[in-house]
């Protein structure tokens, strides 16, 4: 029956709500009398009954006013009982004015019990019905536990109730003026007990709702969480939920900067504002994940203009629809401007920075990927290198103020094209510094970035989600690690103190060991690690080998005397650099090696110049070696053949 009611159309079910409250209404009239007169008159006469006739039937009238009829009955919350509360209220107000009026005797205890009667009859067959509504979908949800019981913490709860996948158990707070408290009925305990409350509890999830403002160690907090095996999952940031990005029952997987386990870095806004705020600026790579991010950042600091630069059509566009949406929402009034091209065409470069009087080039353009540029040496060497110079000779060229190179940790002693060509890359940027003081040069060099293309931790959740295993090259391999818009601020924040050649360094914080981050993200995801030992794991660490030109750590620095600088998570390092004739010469020699397609005698190359290169192996452009084996499994032949002959 409960059933069907729910299945009629809404217009149905409206006025089953006010035959129903007819119903209730006059049934808590004549209790009211009952009650009050007791053996004296059950019934109310004839005129006493005329005036609950017209109070029931002008209280029905301040229901619909008050908007009683249009709350949906299991999505009823605490505004519809005061709601309630402000139409009975009325109704009894309603008896006593036209008991007055019409000269009808009506006891004066009447209305109140009236009143008492009709707000239990009317609330709580709502309450009922909510709760019979209810009580199947919550037996068939996922029991949660909310870790924070601040307000992120109850509107979380809150949002759960209503939904239809999870139901929130009890909450988890570090305050122990909350531990053993009720709060929205859910029992409160502290981090000491949660084990106990876990299983006490049958808690399938744990869900982190920790208010912004909370001072709290994170890294400590997931220290204690991941021995559970029970999956940790987050909600969305308060600026994720104020911009209506998302809503606080949007439950994802942990943020990356959970996993990273230490506080970011913030930069010096007004020192970034003064080099950005009304100038043009162009990002090259605008649509990776680095150039992204700092467009985003840049259009924030509201210069005159904002053009993206890249050759990736798919990503230019994603990217500009992007801005254009911040920009509108936001009233930044921005011109954004997506302009196709390659950073190997110098005169494309230097036509787009001439039409749009560009004052700031933020050059993030680059093949980053080491086993890629690794199988691919000419393309890396002409992208990372060749594209640089042709970005920057352009820069130069039509008087940009301000060119900054994004760099990398694998330019620091490199055992890999990636970071040998990149150091290349600074070395011209070092070479123009000194032969012109038009525009100067900042190049800017830092360790991973957590989330971006070809980070560890999308590929680690997809093979834990894929049941395993989980690939890292060797047991040993550590790395430092940064996220998105973190190195973006701070590339920002280098980038408007550079004065020209200057090769800045971020402070990645202490570096991580790839396993253990592994380790921690299987434990977080409510899996086990399967070993020798534990048999029954869910999840195996199986170890692939070191790749062509990785290292089992990386370096910021070559040198071992860096500045400090106005920022503290900002080093300037000292190192070595060539004249601009060194740099002419060898990129000549590095062009006509390209052209006669010798992976061969680019590495000779790349390891004659101050780089610090050190491969590790062989060259392994794919191309170039298979090639190599045609042309000996040729020889051979040709000579079984004289043989023979």
């Amino acid at each position: 029956m409960l059933q069907a009611f729910l299945n009629l159309p809404r217009v149905y079910k409206r006025l089953v709500s006010v035959v129903s409250d007819v119903v209730l209404l006059t049934f808590s009239f004549w209790a009211a009398f009952a009650l009050r007169l007791e053996n004296q008159q059950w019934l109310p006469n004839t005129d006493q009954m005329m005036v609950g006739a017209l109070t029931v039937g002008v209280s029905i009238i301040f229901f619909v006013r008050l908007g009683l009829y249009r709350a949906i009955i299991r999505y009823m919350s605490d505004k519809a009982f005061v709601t309630i509360s402000i139409g009975v209220g009325a109704s009894a107000l309603t008896l006593i004015a036209l008991a007055y009026l019409l000269q009808i005797f009506v006891p004066r205890s009447v209305p109140v019990i009236y009143a008492a009667l009709a707000f239990i009859f009317v609330s709580g067959t709502r309450m009922g019905v909510r709760m019979l509504v209810g009580r199947p979908s919550q037996r068939n949800k996922e029991p949660v536990a909310i870790v924070g019981a601040g307000e992120t913490g109850i509107h979380l709860a809150e949002a759960l109730r209503q939904g239809t996948q999870f139901q929130p158990v009890m909450f988890v707070s570090y305050r122990k003026a909350n531990h053993r408290t009720l709060i929205h009925g859910l029992p409160v305990y502290g981090i000491d007990h949660i084990e106990k409350a876990v299983r006490k509890h049958r808690v399938k999830r744990l869900l982190l709702a920790l208010d912004p403002n909370t001072q709290l160690d994170r890294k400590q907090l997931l220290r204690e969480l991941e021995p559970l095996a029970v999956p940790v999952q987050t909600v969305p940031s308060m600026a994720e939920l104020v911009s209506g990005q998302a809503r606080i029952n949007d439950i994802r997987d942990l943020e990356i900067e959970d996993l990273l386990g230490r506080d970011p870095v913030s930069p010096d806004s007004a020192v970034v504002a003064s080099s950005l705020f009304e100038k043009s600026v162009l990002v090259t790579g605008a649509g990776g994940s680095i150039g992204s991010e700092l467009c985003r950042q840049i259009l924030r600091h509201r210069p005159a203009r904002l053009v993206l630069f890249e050759q990736s059509e798919f990503s230019l566009y994603a990217i500009e629809r992007e801005l254009q949406s911040i920009n509108s929402i936001e009233g930044l009034a921005v011109e954004i401007h997506a302009v196709l091209g390659s950073v190997m065409q110098r005169r494309r470069c230097a036509a787009v920075m001439k039409a749009f009087g560009i004052h700031t080039v933020y050059h993030a353009a680059a093949y980053k990927h080491v086993p890629l540029v690794e199988h691919n040496v000419i393309e890396g060497v002409q992208n990372n290198t060749f594209g640089t110079w042709h970005v920057a000779e352009a820069a130069i060229e039509t008087g940009v103020e301000r060119f900054v190179l994004i760099s990398t940790d694998k330019a620091v002693r490199p055992t890999n094209i990636m970071g040998a060509s990149k150091r290349l890359a600074e070395l011209v940027l070092q070479g123009l510094a000194e032969r012109q003081t038009g525009t100067r040069f900042t190049m800017v060099r830092f360790g991973n970035v957590l989330g971006s293309s070809g980070s560890v931790v999308p590929l680690f959740r997809d093979q834990i989600r894929d049941g395993g295993p989980v690939t890292v090259t060797h047991p040993d391999i550590i790395r430092y690690f940064m996220t998105i818009p973190e190195a973006s601020q701070l590339v920002l924040q280098a980038g408007s103190m550079g004065q020209g050649g200057e090769v800045f360094v971020l402070d990645m914080g202490e570096p991580v060991k790839i396993v253990d981050l592994a380790r921690k993200m299987i434990h977080l995801m409510g899996l086990s690690e399967r070993t020798e030992e534990r048999v029954d794991g869910d999840i195996e660490i199986r170890f692939t080998g070191l790749r062509p030109g990785e290292k089992l750590y990386e370096e910021l620095l070559i040198g071992d005397d860096p500045q400090g600088t106005s920022h503290p998570r900002i080093m300037m390092a000292r190192e070595a650099s060539m004249p601009w004739d060194d740099v002419e010469s060898l990129l000549k020699k590095l062009s006509l090696a390209s052209q006669n397609f010798d992976c061969g005698r680019i590495a000779e190359l790349i390891r004659e110049a101050p780089t610090g290169y050190a491969p590790n192996g062989d060259v392994a452009d794919l191309v170039w070696c298979h090639s190599n084996e045609l042309v000996q499994s040729a020889d051979s032949d040709s000579g079984v053949r004289r043989l023979g002959a």
